[in-house]
């Protein structure tokens, strides 16, 4: 006898539900998704085992690339001893680099409040840890998202990446030096509750519209990009982390693009981003700390494996379960910080300030879901069809294409 449920579910059976909630499928671009399914009936072997097998060859590569580099360089320097001293990153960052990988919040989002919250270190290290975190682990993700041609919003990943470039480097000499630390700890975990919870309300609307890409782009849209950029470099220059975030919130809010989307994007977006905040801090302002060289050696061999293997599950996940993990993080993070820091927030000015930020941010992120709806509007009247009609049609395109004997696409 076959058990239903019902709610979100619509009367599937369980293996239904979770099938689609956690096994979704991968979502390609169209023409990758036909070059793949033509592959497989390939008369060469080794096209039709690489389309065959594209995901285990996307993950192990990267991982098996990587881990070679690391081990080769770490073990050089012989600092075995410190997995001894800071082993309880090692752990947290098992946790840690699947989240990265998986949601649009960085191996930062888990990072950054263990090391100031919980293990007190001083945010200027905990920074440059996410960094170096983001900078192994989710380029290895990347490179997973690309070997497996997991789609992406490009328009974002380069407009998000120049303005975040601007923004992140001019934060190391402004923002980053104004801030008091414990404004930072503040500031990094409330701003991202309010859009969490944003997010939260607009999904309240089953099976609202969403897109694989930003349709009809204009200058105005390329503008909102970019200063989203520069705004998510100032929150990377203080607490590691936020480009990532500022990216997603405007992908899926005001662009209605889909979390299977934009979550990818995030990833490579961060990691692009946190290379570059490693070079700087590294090579141009000298000031990386040996704490926190310390801390990337006892996590990269972690992250650089549970990264690729988030991008590749989190690819699979029905859009709803990756918006529940932001929901989550966030309000982990939050009541977290005010627990650890409740004592030195009460009867000071940041305890409103930051009350503030919630209610400002949260009005901010509900300002751009109603602009969304106007994007709705925008391509519904341009006929361009949403996610479930372009599903509807590739998937007869790939029904179509299984009576032809020769496919005559080529990869």
């Amino acid at each position: 006898m076959t058990t239903k449920t019902g709610g979100p579910c619509c009367g599937r059976s369980v293996g239904g539900c979770l099938k689609k909630y956690f096994w979704e499928g991968q979502k390609l671009s169209k023409a990758d998704t036909l070059k793949f399914e033509a592959a497989k009936q390939h008369d060469q072997w080794h096209k039709s085992f690489i389309a065959r097998y594209r995901r285990p060859i996307g993950f192990l590569l990267p991982v098996a690339f990587v881990q070679f580099i690391f081990w080769s360089a770490f073990s050089s320097y012989g600092r075995w001893y410190i997995f001894q001293e800071k082993y309880v990153m090692t752990l947290t960052m098992v946790f840690g680099g699947l989240i990265a990988g998986m949601t649009s919040e960085g191996g930062g989002a888990v990072a950054f409040p263990v090391l100031t919250l919980a293990l007190h270190a001083k945010p200027s290290v905990a920074r440059d840890v996410s960094l170096m975190v983001q900078a192994c682990g989710m380029s290895t993700a990347t490179m997973a998202i690309m070997l497996q041609k997991i789609q992406v919003e490009w328009h974002s990943i380069v407009l998000c990446f120049s303005g975040g470039a601007i923004g992140a480097i001019s934060g190391f000499y402004t923002v980053d030096i104004w801030l008091s630390p414990i404004q930072k700890k503040m500031g990094f975990v409330t701003i991202w509750f309010s859009f969490a919870f944003a997010l939260f309300l607009l999904n309240r609307y089953h099976k609202r519209k969403t897109y694989y890409k930003i349709h009809n782009f204009k200058v105005w849209k390329a503008v909102a990009l970019f200063f989203t950029g520069i705004v998510g470099g100032i929150f990377t220059s203080f607490a590691g982390g936020g480009l990532d975030i500022c990216s997603f919130s405007m992908l899926t809010l005001l662009f209605r693009v889909t979390e299977k989307i934009a979550t990818p994007t995030s990833v490579v977006l961060m990691a692009t981003n946190s290379c570059l905040c490693f070079y700087w801090r590294t090579m141009v302002q000298q000031t990386m700390s040996r704490e926190a060289l310390d801390y990337i050696g006892v996590t990269g061999p972690v992250v650089t494996i549970m990264a690729p293997i988030g991008a590749t599950l989190g690819s699979h996940f029905h859009r709803l379960v990756l918006a529940s993990f932001v929901y989550v993080l966030d309000t982990v993070a939050l009541v977290s910080a005010y627990i650890i820091l409740g004592p030195k927030l009460v009867g000071t000015p940041l305890l409103y300030i930051s009350v503030g930020i919630i209610v400002f941010g949260f009005c901010f992120f509900y300002f751009l879901t109603v602009m969304g709806a106007r994007t709705i509007t925008e391509y519904e009247e341009l006929g361009i069809p949403d996610t479930y009609e372009e599903k509807a049609t590739l998937q007869q395109e790939k029904d179509a294409r299984k009576g032809i004997d020769n496919p005559a696409l080529d990869v």
